[in-house]
C-alpha cells in the first residue's frame, strides 16, 4: 500500500520519536527533574542539558531558515497574534503542574513506557484537559479571557513574534539574514557556554547525548514536516516535537480512529512511549509503579490538569516551547520557558518548606522572599 504523504511524515515522526523516547530513558532527560536538582541541590547538569538541546536546535533551525528548506513564519511561534497572557499563565500552570505530576508531557510519555501507572493517569488527565482548553468546555474561557488580551503586532509595525524581526524594526536594520545571523549566533553561543563550562558537565556523556541528541531531534522535526513533508496537493502542518496538543488529540484519535488522521504530533506521542519502553525492557528497568498514598494521586491530577490547561495556554511544554519554539526565536517561546523554571520552582520550594510543617502561606512567604520577592523574616532578638 502506497503511503500519502501526511502517512509519511507521521511514519518518520514516529521513528524519531522512537529514538528521543530511548535517549530521554537512557539519560534520565527530565525537565523538572532539572529545576529540581538546581533548586534543591545546586546541580546543573541536567539543567545544561536541557540548554544544550536548546542551542543546538536553534543553530540547526535557523541554518535550515536561512536556506531555505523551512520557513518558520509559517509554525505557530511566529505569528503576528501575541498571546503574551496566555503565556505568562500557562508558562506558570505548567511549571506548576509538572511538578505536581512528577514530570513534563515529555517525561511522562518516558515514564509511560517504563511501567509507571502514575504517568498513565497523568497522560489520561493531561489529555482530557488539553482537549477541553484547545476545543472543549475550558475553550469558552480561553478564548473569552485569555485570548482577548492578545496584541496584534502588524498594528505595530511588526510582522512577528520573532525576537529578529523586533531588532530589525527597532534598530532599523533591514539585512534579515544577517540579524539573524547574530541573534542565533548570540543566543546559541551562550547556551553552549552555559553547557560546556561546566567541567562535571563535560565529564557527562548521558547529559552531553541528551543535550545534543534532542537538540538534533527538534531539527529533524523540522525538516520531516517542512521538507519531507512538503506538498501542494497533501499539507503538512509545519512543526516540530510537542507534547500538550498532541497528547490531547492522541487520546481523540483513539477514541475516534474510524473518522480520524495520525499526523506528525500523534504518532510522535506513540514513538516515545516506544521508545522508553524498548530502553527499559532491554535494561531490564521495566518496574510497575503505583500512587504510594491518596496525597500523591492528588498531586498528580492536579498536576496533569494544569499541564494539560497550561500548555494550550502558552501553545507548548518544556519541549514544545522550551526547545522547538525556542529554536525559531520566538518571544512568546522566551516568556513561556521563564514562566515554566519560575511555576516549577516556586512549587518546590513551597514543597520543601510545608515539609518543615509550615502552613501554606507561610511557605509561600518564605519561597517568595527566597526570591527576593519578599521581605524575609527578620531573626534575632526583640
Amino acid at each position: 500500500m502506497e503511503l500519502g504523504n501526511s502517512q509519511t511524515v507521521a511514519l518518520a515522526g514516529f521513528g524519531l520519536a522512537v529514538v528521543f523516547g530511548f535517549i530521554a530513558n537512557k539519560t534520565n532527560f527530565c525537565t523538572m527533574g532539572a529545576v529540581s536538582d538546581w533548586v534543591n541541590m545546586g546541580d546543573k547538569g541536567r539543567l545544561r542539558a536541557w540548554f544544550l538541546a536548546i542551542g543546538i536546535a536553534i543553530i540547526g533551525t535557523q541554518i535550515m531558515q536561512g536556506l531555505g528548506y523551512i520557513d518558520l513564519s509559517k509554525s505557530i511561534y511566529l505569528t503576528a497574534n501575541f498571546g503574551w497572557l496566555g503565556a505568562v499563565i500557562g508558562g506558570l500552570s505548567f511549571g506548576v503542574g509538572m511538578t505536581l505530576g512528577s514530570g513534563c508531557g515529555q517525561r511522562t510519555l518516558v515514564r509511560m513506557g517504563g511501567g509507571n501507572l502514575k504517568s498513565l493517569v497523568v497522560f489520561l488527565v493531561l489529555a482530557v484537559t488539553a482537549y477541553m482548553t484547545l476545543r472543549g468546555l475550558i475553550a469558552v474561557f480561553r478564548i473569552g479571557y485569555i485570548e482577548t488580551s492578545n496584541v496584534d503586532l502588524s498594528t505595530h509595525g511588526l510582522a512577528d513574534q520573532g525576537i529578529v524581526t523586533a531588532l530589525m524594526t527597532w534598530t532599523g536594520m533591514h539585512n534579515v539574514v544577517l540579524m539573524r545571523a547574530l541573534v542565533a549566533g548570540v543566543v546559541s553561543v551562550a547556551m553552549l557556554f552555559f553547557a560546556f563550562k561546566d567541567a562535571e558537565f563535560r565529564k557527562s556523556f548521558d547529559n552531553i547525548l541528551a543535550g545534543v541528541g534532542i537538540g538534533l531531534l527538534i531539527i529533524a522535526g523540522w525538516y520531516v514536516t517542512g521538507v519531507l513533508g512538503k506538498d501542494d496537493f497533501d499539507p503538512v502542518a509545519l512543526e516540530s516535537f510537542s507534547f500538550v496538543s498532541p497528547v490531547g488529540n492522541t487520546l481523540q484519535y483513539l477514541m475516534t480512529y474510524t473518522g480520524s488522521t495520525i499526523n506528525f504530533g500523534i504518532a510522535a506521542v506513540f514513538g516515545m512511549i516506544t521508545g522508553s519502553f524498548i530502553y527499559a525492557v532491554i535494561t531490564r528497568k521495566f518496574r510497575i509503579e503505583t500512587f504510594s498514598s491518596r496525597s500523591d494521586m492528588v498531586n498528580h491530577l492536579i498536576g496533569g490538569m494544569l499541564m494539560g490547561f497550561g500548555g494550550i495556554l502558552s501553545l507548548g511544554c518544556t519541549i514544545g516551547q522550551g526547545v522547538t519554539g525556542m529554536s525559531t526565536l520566538a518571544m512568546g517561546s522566551v516568556i513561556t520557558l521563564a514562566g515554566i523554571i519560575f511555576g516549577s520552582a516556586v512549587t518546590m520550594k513551597i514543597q520543601y518548606y510545608m515539609l518543615d510543617e509550615q502552613g501554606f502561606f507561610g511557605a509561600f512567604r518564605s519561597t517568595l522572599a527566597d526570591f527576593g520577592l519578599f521581605p524575609a523574616k527578620k531573626t534575632g532578638a526583640a
